[in-house]
């Protein structure tokens, strides 16, 4: 979508919701948060795994600098110190690796995944070591651009329904699935509209990374 586009999307689905009306008003209009597909994208969600997305985007960056190009074959050429070097632990070193093998070997065609269903994209996906429902829902909905992915197991976006709905408590991923039914079949307008809020509420925006190859 074109940005005068995206903005008359989003206000179009606000407006079927007085909490995305509410979330809007507030909040002003959210970015698409949209990222390119493919290999530097994986790298960069799943660096961004339980760490702030500063400092996911700043090992990233580190990578990039030190492998001069974000390719399978570039990062298997990195050893285990450096990429430790730039950030990344022990666990995410083995994620990163296995993602690259599967990538190079063809093990896992990225160009393929547009033409699966949301469901075969996500089975592809979190068959690899370190890929879990959350690194491959983020990636349907920010690389794919799949218009009704609602991740569940995102703490920000569970705390950012349950401030928008003045909710008691923070709703754990099932709650948050039976929640995220109303905005059905526009749930991923519906998340970034929210997610938009905490971050407006905290002062942070996203971090934004060059993610060519």
């Amino acid at each position: 979508m074109q940005p005068d586009e995206w903005h008359r999307h989003v206000t179009d689905v606000a407006a079927t919701d007085e909490h995305l009306a509410a979330e809007l008003a507030d909040s002003g209009m959210p970015e698409r948060w949209s990222r390119p597909p493919g290999f530097p994208s994986l790298v960069l969600l799943i660096l961004e795994q339980q760490v702030s997305l500063a400092s996911a985007a700043a090992a990233y960056e580190r990578i990039r600098a030190r492998t001069g190009a974000m390719t399978p074959a570039a990062l298997l050429a990195t050893t285990p110190e450096d990429l430790r070097a730039d950030g990344v632990s022990r666990q995410k070193d083995r994620y990163l690796r296995a993602l690259s093998t599967a990538v190079a070997t063809g093990a896992l065609d990225l160009d393929r995944l547009p033409t699966l269903c949301d469901d075969e994209v996500l089975a592809e996906l979190v068959a690899l070591p370190g890929i879990g429902r959350w690194t491959a829902e983020a990636y349907l909905l920010a690389c794919l651009d799949r218009p009704d992915v609602w991740p569940v197991g995102d703490r920000a976006l569970q705390v950012a329904v349950a401030e928008r709905l003045g909710l008691p408590d923070v709703p754990d991923q099932a709650e948050l699935g039976a929640i995220g039914t109303r905005w059905a079949p526009h749930r991923s307008t519906a998340a970034r509209l929210l997610w938009h809020g905490y971050l407006v509420r905290r002062g942070r925006r996203e971090t934004v990374v060059d993610l060519a190859p």
